[in-house]
C-alpha cells in the first residue's frame, strides 16, 4: 500500500473518530480545586438487575498532553463502553498551560509536575468518588484504560508502587486494578522522541532536553517495570502518530524485566479508530477490556 493510501486512510480515521457529537455524563464529581480537576461518570447503560454491579473502567484521553485537547472528545468512547455494560469515569487533568508554544509553533505538552499530580490525585480519590456518584460500580474489578498521551498516563499509574523512592507519587503497594490496557501508548519515551512522535511532545513533557534525563526515571513507563499488574497493549499497525515501535520497545523492555505484556495489533488501523465507536477496533478494545474486568 502506498504512503498516500496510508495517509489517506489516516486522515479519513481521524475524521471519523471525531465525528460524534460529545455526551454529556451522568455526573461530574471534583477531586481538586483547579477547573481541569474533575471526573465525569457514565452509568452503565444495560439494564441488570438489582444488586448487580459492574466492572468500572478509568478512561485517561489522549491529545499529545497539550491545552487544546481535553476529555470531550473521548465522551462518545466513554458512552459506547457504557453502553458494552461498564461503568465508566473519565479523568480530565491539567495538560500544557494556555497559549504556550512548543516546539514547532504547536501548543506545548504537559505540565510537569501538574500533569502528574492530577492523575496521581484522581487516581487516589476515585473510591470515594465511585461510591458516591457510581454506586453499582464494582471498584474491585477496575481496568485502566487510556489513549495514545492517556495510555501513557494509564502505564504510569499503574507503576507508581515502582516509582524512585523520593518520588512525590509514589504509592506503598500496587493499584487495586484488574489490570491496564494501553491503547497505541506513548509507552516509551526514548524511542518516541528518537521517533519525533507528537512534535517531541515527550520532551515537552519532561521540560525540555536539559531535563529529560533528569525527570525520566520518573515518568517514562519502558523504565517503571515490572508492575506486576496485567497490561495489553492495543496497537495499529499502521499507526502513523504513535508508531508501532513505541509499542515494541515497551513490550521488550517489560520481557527484559521480567515481565509478559500483551501486544494485540491491528492490521490496517491507523491512530484513532481504537477510540472511534464507529470502528470495528474500538470493539476489540473493549473484548480487551472485557477479559482483564469479567
Amino acid at each position: 500500500m502506498s504512503d498516500d493510501v496510508v495517509a489517506a486512510r489516516a486522515v479519513a480515521e481521524e475524521k471519523s473518530a471525531f465525528s460524534h457529537p460529545p455526551v454529556d455524563p451522568d455526573t461530574t464529581a471534583a477531586y481538586g480545586d483547579h477547573p481541569d480537576q474533575v471526573i465525569d461518570f457514565y452509568a452503565p447503560r444495560e439494564d441488570a438487575a438489582p444488586g448487580d454491579s459492574a466492572p468500572l473502567v478509568v478512561v485517561l484521553h489522549g491529545g499529545a498532553w497539550r491545552a487544546p485537547y481535553d476529555r470531550l472528545h473521548i465522551t462518545p468512547f466513554a458512552d459506547y463502553l457504557a453502553r458494552r455494560g461498564f461503568a465508566v469515569a473519565n479523568v480530565e487533568y491539567r495538560r500544557g498551560a494556555e497559549g504556550v508554544a512548543g516546539t514547532g509553533g504547536s501548543p506545548v505538552a504537559g505540565r510537569w509536575p501538574d500533569t502528574f499530580d492530577d492523575v496521581a490525585a484522581a487516581l487516589d480519590a476515585l473510591p470515594a468518588l465511585v461510591a458516591q456518584a457510581l454506586p453499582q460500580a464494582d471498584a474491585r474489578r477496575t481496568v485502566l484504560t487510556g489513549h495514545s498521551a492517556g495510555g501513557h498516563l494509564a502505564l504510569w499509574a499503574a507503576a507508581r508502587h515502582v516509582l524512585p523512592a523520593d518520588a512525590a507519587w509514589r504509592t506503598a503497594g500496587p493499584a487495586l486494578l484488574r489490570g491496564v490496557v494501553a491503547l497505541a501508548p506513548i509507552a516509551d519515551f526514548a524511542v518516541a522522541e528518537k521517533l519525533d512522535v507528537c512534535g517531541g511532545a515527550a520532551g515537552q513533557l519532561l521540560g525540555g532536553d536539559e531535563l529529560f534525563a533528569e525527570r525520566q526515571p520518573y515518568a517514562d513507563p519502558a523504565l517503571l517495570l515490572p508492575t506486576g499488574i496485567a497490561t495489553t497493549l492495543v496497537q495499529g499497525r499502521a499507526d502513523l502518530v504513535v508508531p508501532q515501535a513505541v509499542a515494541d520497545a515497551y513490550a521488550d523492555a517489560a520481557a527484559k524485566a521480567g515481565e509478559v505484556v500483551g501486544v494485540t495489533l491491528l492490521e490496517d488501523v491507523g491512530h484513532f479508530p481504537l477510540i472511534d465507536p464507529a470502528a470495528d477496533a474500538c470493539a476489540v478494545v473493549a473484548e480487551e477490556i472485557a477479559q482483564l474486568a469479567w
